[in-house]
């Protein structure tokens, strides 16, 4: 949608050789946003476009851009537009007919806050979601068309966020794989063997605590994806606490808080080429600049771990609160309730009991753990390999490119070639990030996903539990409890696409400014990826957004006259800088309601949504604040990483202590 100004200039004392009138065509996009670099277009109707014309003022635009194209009839400029003042040049002034008024960029804000504000409310998401994206397409619907541009809106929802949101093949792998996880858990839960995995793991899951630190155990050893460890972990443990009275709320909160720390600071998961080419983005912006950082991306990613102090201190706390059996706060009520026999399944009382619950085995089975086992270690083992195989595919044809006389019959050939490849990854260590960050992460699960599905049919056909018919019917009933979660990441994408195009993550970062000291700039990333991620309700788009943005800035500042920061200094807040946008990203994605992942540990901890993301917060905050401020912040002015990551366990073992109560006690 763009908006056409005609405007004729009469040009009386020109430059040189040029004396007659002149018509000029302005177009201007009917989205503006304030303070937003804008593609405006400057075209020639009759005769060349008017030397003049590349003299601008700094009137209703503001720019130090050049013109991106340039040809006789016209040129494209990038500007920021500030509201509908006349667009001035140096000799003469064009007044637009119909100024296009600029949204002004805090407005973006709005669509995510409404939808959190209404979740947190009224306890229904799905209304939320919708209501947050009418929010933000009304707004931009309102400044393109006028008052009947909210009434359009209010259809865009559908035909165009919407559907953009499926209109995406990884939105579609996360849609499929989880509908296939559906499935397979309503075989294996028929087929009898969930319930031989609940008699196995009852052997050491004998005690809440013991079944508490189970889960856990199992969250760190799926660290490869954090969908497939929410999913899985949750779906198999959820059983076993019931049977142990540990609240739905405690479950999908240990699901939650290991799926994306272990997956975001292992060397070897989904999530390492996404944050290598995030990383990169930054590298890119701030080579572009003529100050070179002489490392590869990969090494900067290691060099950040130790700075990763949310990760770490979220998985010891959830293990050190499990130890002590300790809780405070709304997750001590709920375990209270579970431990006194009250509800451990919420949607009991609200009428929503999902058709999961009516998956029990078929009677007079013998309970075989293997017929659970088996499809789950496919699962995790067929990602691995699948992992592997789209990695060294996309290796193989990157190798070739560099040199096409290279002999690449094999793995082995790619493995030992790698060393060509930019970045010079030689170490084991490397290049196994290296593989990783080359593979299709979604085409892996959907292989192993499908393949563990065929398996539990099988085997649940071959033991002769179900006949075929039975089976497929069983598979499809699985299917059916994913509907409600789906829906809800479709409308979180939806969502997302709005504070996207609304430019959201750029007036959350407007909001730091760019004349702090270095030490600072770390702890104000973590919180403005935290507000991002929150706001968003995605640790990847948050990732996404700030690192293009921050990591200049951050190495910028430190280099700058004013502060004149040794090269050694630098690196060492560029790394803290690095790992806090990670950090600040799972911590925001921790405590949103509209995080996919948030969601899918709701889904399968079978936990109320709502009160799982209540019971939540306060737990991410408290790991939060130590991180940010013992860690980031004391890391910043130079104290070394590893004594400001004890100086945290010891914050959260005195906080537990001091605050936590066990729900066995009396209240």
């Amino acid at each position: 949608m763009r908006n056409r100004a005609f405007i004729l200039l009469t040009a009386l004392t020109l430059f040189s050789g040029f004396s007659k009138a002149s018509e000029l065509e302005l177009e201007i996009p009917k989205l503006v946003f304030a303070e937003v670099s804008t593609a405006v277009e400057i075209k020639a109707v009759n005769g060349e476009l008017p030397a003049y014309v590349f003299q601008m003022h700094n009137g209703a635009i503001s720019t130090d851009t050049a013109f991106v194209t340039q040809t006789d009839a016209g040129a494209t400029v990038d500007l920021i537009i500030h509201g509908d003042k006349p667009i001035e040049f140096q000799k003469h002034t064009i007044v637009v007919q119909n100024p296009v008024s600029a949204i002004p960029l805090w407005m973006s804000i709005l669509p995510p806050l409404f939808a959190i504000f209404l979740a947190l409310v009224f306890k229904e998401v799905i209304f939320s979601l919708v209501s947050g994206v009418f929010v933000g397409a009304a707004i931009m619907g309102f400044y393109a068309e006028g008052f009947i541009g909210i009434f359009t809106g209010f259809f865009r929802i559908i035909d165009t966020y919407i559907l953009n949101a499926l209109n995406d093949s990884s939105h579609l792998s996360v849609i499929v794989f989880s509908v296939i996880i559906g499935g397979i858990v309503a075989v294996i839960s028929k087929n009898g063997g969930m319930q031989g995995i609940v008699n196995r793991v009852s052997r050491f899951a004998n005690s809440a605590r013991n079944g508490q630190l189970a889960t856990w155990g199992l969250g760190i050893v799926i660290f490869f994806d954090d969908y497939a460890n929410t999913l899985v972990v949750g779906n198999t443990m959820r059983a076993v606490t019931d049977r142990l009275k540990i609240s739905r709320e405690k479950l999908a909160y240990i699901v939650d808080s290991t799926a994306a720390p272990v997956s975001a600071i292992a060397f070897v998961t989904t999530w390492i080429g996404a944050e290598l080419g995030y990383i990169s983005d930054g590298l890119n912006v701030i080579n572009a600049n003529g100050v070179e950082i002489n490392e590869g991306v990969y090494s900067i990613f290691l060099s950040s771990l130790s700075y990763s102090f949310y990760p770490f201190l979220t998985l010891f706390f959830i293990f050190y609160i499990i130890y002590r059996g300790k809780d405070f706060g709304p997750m001590l009520k709920a375990e209270r309730l579970a431990r006194q026999g009250g509800v451990v399944n919420p949607e009991v009382n609200t009428g929503d009991l999902t058709e999961m619950e009516d998956l029990k085995p078929v009677e007079g089975i013998k309970y075989r753990a293997r017929n659970a086992v088996i499809p789950v270690a496919v699962i995790v083992l067929g990602t691995l390999v699948g992992l592997l195989f789209t990695g060294f595919e996309t290796l193989g044809g990157n190798l070739a490119k560099i040199d096409g006389a290279l002999k690449l019959d094999s793995w082995g050939d790619i493995w030992s070639n790698m060393s060509l490849m930019d970045g010079n990854p030689t170490g084991f260590t490397k290049r196994l990030g290296t593989l990783i960050g080359a593979s299709d992460s979604y085409v892996s699960l959907l292989w192993s996903s499908l393949s563990a599905l065929l398996i539990a049919i099988l085997l649940t056909v071959s033991h002769r539990i179900m006949n075929l018919k039975d089976s497929v019917e069983t598979v499809v009933s699985g299917f059916k409890t994913m509907i409600p979660a789906i829906l809800i990441l479709i409308l979180a994408w939806a969502l997302a696409s709005v504070t996207d195009e609304m430019h959201t993550a750029q007036f959350l970062t407007g909001v730091i400014g760019d004349s702090i000291p270095p030490w600072v700039i770390p702890a104000l990333t973590f919180v403005l990826a935290g507000f991002v991620a929150f706001s968003t309700g995605s640790s990847w788009s948050t990732m996404a957004l700030v690192y293009p943005l921050i990591l200049p800035a951050a190495w910028a500042i430190c280099n700058s006259d004013a502060y004149q920061y040794a090269n050694a200094d630098s690196m060492a807040i560029f790394y803290n800088t690095v790992s806090a946008v990670l950090a600040g990203s799972v911590l925001g994605d921790h405590c949103s309601p509209i995080s996919d992942t948030t969601i899918l540990s709701s889904l399968a901890s079978g936990s109320n949504h709502i009160d799982h993301v209540r019971t939540q917060i306060p737990y991410a905050l408290t790991v939060g604040l130590v991180a940010v401020l013992i860690g980031t912040l004391l890391s910043g002015l130079g104290l070394h990483p590893m004594i400001a990551l004890l100086l945290g366990l010891g914050s959260l073992i005195g906080i537990v202590e001091l605050f936590g109560k066990r729900a066995e006690d009396p209240a």
